[in-house]
């Protein structure tokens, strides 16, 4: 089973949520992104929330990218 220690990737308000309503919170609730940069993740690409972020077409193509980069080495 996977797990992740939500202390290090969520702001102290979101790290004792249950994963649905961490999923269902701003991309804001993320560490490191700013209610300012959750405003333009949505104004450029429809991102409102963590789930969103997750789904996006352009973050699966740069990690998979990324993937193949990784295992060509």
């Amino acid at each position: 089973m996977a797990s992740i220690d939500l202390t290090k990737v969520l702001d102290k308000a979101w790290a004792e949520k249950d994963l649905a309503e961490v999923l269902a919170a701003p991309a804001s609730a993320l560490k490191g992104v700013s209610d300012r940069q959750g405003a333009l993740l949505e104004e450029a690409f429809g991102i409102k929330t963590v789930s969103d972020l997750a789904g996006l077409k352009y973050f699966h193509w740069a990690s998979a990218l990324a993937t193949l980069d990784a295992t060509a080495k």
